[in-house]
C-alpha cells in the first residue's frame, strides 16, 4: 500500500537530485525490458521529467511509477549508481509471530 507520506518523501528525494545522472529500468511489456541512462530535468507535484542521453528525448514519470516498481530509478552518486528505493527481497515471506503462554 502506498501512503501519502511515501509520495512526499519521494518527491523531496527526487527534487534534491535534479541535474544528476540516473538509470531508468522498466518494461515495455511481454519480456521487453529497457534500461536507459538519463538526467533528472524537473520535478513537479505529480510527475518528474528525465531526459534520455541517447536521443535527448524528455520523458515523464509519476512518483507512483517508482513506488509501485513499474520503473526503477538508480541515481549516480559520484562513484556508482544506487537505487533510489532499495529493491524488495524476493522469496522472503513475513512470518507471523505468536505469543504462547
Amino acid at each position: 500500500m502506498i501512503y501519502q507520506n511515501d509520495i512526499t518523501n519521494l518527491k523531496t528525494d527526487i527534487g534534491e537530485k535534479i541535474g544528476q545522472k540516473v538509470i531508468i529500468k522498466g518494461s515495455l511489456g511481454r519480456n521487453r525490458p529497457f534500461e536507459k541512462q538519463a538526467t533528472l530535468e524537473k520535478a513537479y507535484p505529480s510527475i518528474f521529467i528525465v531526459k534520455y542521453d541517447e536521443n535527448q528525448r524528455n520523458v515523464t514519470y509519476s512518483y507512483t511509477d517508482i513506488l509501485t516498481r513499474t520503473v526503477e530509478l538508480q541515481v549516480f552518486n559520484g562513484e556508482s549508481y544506487s537505487p533510489l528505493i532499495p529493491p524488495e527481497e524476493i522469496g522472503k515471506k513475513k512470518r507471523k509471530e505468536y505469543n504462547i503462554g
